[in-house]
């Protein structure tokens, strides 16, 4: 499939029925990269298959590890023998550039050889994303690295980590789960302070404690771990995406849609479902699943003393960043105002020029700040062609292209590959018309 093609949708169009959140991306990545940590089988179930998945599977595959595909939802890897030579190679540098979790094979390679190396990694240009995070709390555990910059290449060495006190300057998801896994083997006791504590921290650390890690505070932004000398195998069944579950939410509100989101872990979803009802979106609670039932109107909720409503990004257990383009979208039908402020990443709301040219009502402010008037049906949006930049922002355009009014075309769908295990099949079984042009 040649995932740099274009979605053609024909929008206007009310859907229904049943859908099943693929595996969690955020979470894969981390919980992939951990089964380097030991040279016993690890078994990784509800494992979603998009491109970034795709992608690490086959650098875990170079590095030497037997990986084994028993579907596409469930793999089973065995580290036992790794290859150190590739580690240092001009092939790894090109393939683990392709891919941003690549940074988090960092710390089980240390932990096991003592050495890695990391390019400059990819992943979605939605502003400055540091690797301080990972880069100083490898350092302060006891790993040296240079950066070669006529190759663009961090190398790392270490003689054996040891347990220490970090406080993280910044709540890094993948810079948590990076020292995390440095620390489970490391010698002594090692405590994160500031740690980031998202759905995706506490699986890989339930995971790491059943290989045989001493982890403490799970779910918390404090986090002690005693070292020990080795982690065993493991199964580990990954949750549902929250961001996808998110997605559907939104999609089925502005489309008027009857959707009922199957399996959504409901425990773990945080403030996600609320602040879509802030939106004024209706959700039934069936068990675990989340039926949103079709709307004529949503109306926005004002703060207590008549505020606008803001909506804006916080580290877990705040909003997540990865569904304000998602809430954004929804927000253009809706019956008021809501300013969306996007704290954490300077470059993910500059696609709102698309929504604009679909006939919008938005205001960018800043590269930070976006206030939505909501139309309240009086206007449909009107299909247009436009790219889709990152992940999120595709699908979100993706979303606005159902709910329009005649054909839109989204280029460089590639973007939403990475992220949406095949999320044109599976928006077709609920009515959506969707097809896809390579």
């Amino acid at each position: 499939m040649n995932t740099n093609g274009t979605f053609i949708v024909e929008g206007g169009h009310q859907l229904s029925g049943e859908i099943v959140p693929q595996g969690a991306k955020n979470e894969a990545l981390q919980i992939l990269s951990a089964t380097l940590l030991t040279a016993e089988p690890v078994r990784v179930e509800n494992l979603p298959d998009i491109e970034d998945v795709n992608k690490l599977l086959s650098l875990i595959a170079g590095l030497g590890a037997e990986v084994d595909r028993h579907d596409r939802q469930t793999v089973t890897i065995t580290a036992r023998n790794i290859n150190l030579d590739y580690v240092l190679s001009a092939d790894y540098v090109r393939d683990a550039q392709r891919i941003r979790g690549s940074v988090m094979l960092i710390a089980p390679l240390l932990n096991r050889y003592g050495q890695a190396s990391l390019p400059k990694p990819g992943g979605d240009k939605i502003g400055r994303r540091r690797l301080d995070a990972h880069l100083l709390g490898l350092q302060a555990l006891g790993a040296d690295f240079e950066y070669d910059d006529t190759k663009n290449i961090y190398a790392f060495r270490t003689d054996g980590l040891k347990g220490t006190f970090i406080h993280m300057d910044e709540i890094s998801v993948t810079g948590t789960a990076n020292v995390l896994m440095a620390a489970v083997l490391a010698k002594g006791e090692t405590t994160i302070y500031n740690a980031a504590c998202e759905p995706y921290l506490q699986q890989l650390s339930q995971m790491l404690n059943s290989m045989g890690a001493r982890i403490e505070g799970i779910g918390s932004n404090l986090l002690k771990v005693e070292g020990v000398d080795r982690l065993g195998g493991c199964t580990h069944r990954m949750l549902p995406d929250m961001i996808e579950i998110g997605s559907f939410i939104g999609l089925a509100a502005i489309t008027q849609s009857d959707i009922t989101i199957k399996d959504v872990r409901l425990d773990m979803l945080g403030i996600i479902p609320r602040t879509f009802e802030r939106l004024g979106i209706q959700m039934e609670y069936l068990g675990d699943d989340i039926r949103i039932p079709p709307q004529e109107h949503y109306e926005v909720q004002n703060f207590l003393d008549g505020g606008i409503l803001t909506i804006y990004d916080a580290p877990w257990p705040g909003f997540t960043p990865d569904l304000m383009s998602i809430a954004l979208v929804t927000a253009i039908q809706a019956r008021g105002a809501v300013l969306f402020h996007q704290k954490m990443f300077e470059s993910r709301l500059f696609f709102v020029d698309k929504l604009i040219d679909m006939g919008a009502q938005i205001i960018l402010c800043d590269p930070h700040r976006a206030t939505v008037i909501g139309m309240d049906r009086r206007n449909p949006l009107r299909g247009i062609r436009m790219t889709s930049p990152d992940i999120r922002a595709g699908v979100s355009l993706l979303i606005a292209a159902l709910s329009a009014e005649g054909t839109s075309r989204i280029d460089n769908i590639y973007q939403i590959d990475r992220g949406y295990q095949n999320i044109d099949t599976r928006l077709r079984a609920l009515g959506a018309r969707i097809t896809r042009e390579d």
